[in-house]
């Protein structure tokens, strides 16, 4: 259970880091980066697998890198 909200909620983080990736809109990692921290925890608190933990990384992965290019703010 705790496997889908992870997911879910990495869902939810994708939806607001795919717009981030225009230029000047970066400023919206930084309200995904949070939400990922809280499915990152979920997913790790799973017992039954680790797919919505994993989906969670990737997503802030893409996020930090999207925030170092544009200097943190862009």
């Amino acid at each position: 259970m705790l496997n889908l909200a992870s997911a879910l909620i990495g869902i939810l983080s994708l939806i607001i880091v795919i717009p981030a990736t225009i230029p000047f809109l970066g400023w919206a990692n930084w309200i995904a980066l949070p939400i990922l921290a809280v499915g990152i925890v979920l997913g790790q608190l799973s017992s039954s697998g680790r797919g919505g933990r994993n989906f969670c990384l990737v997503v802030g992965l893409i996020a930090v890198v999207r925030l170092s290019l544009g200097g943190g703010i862009l």
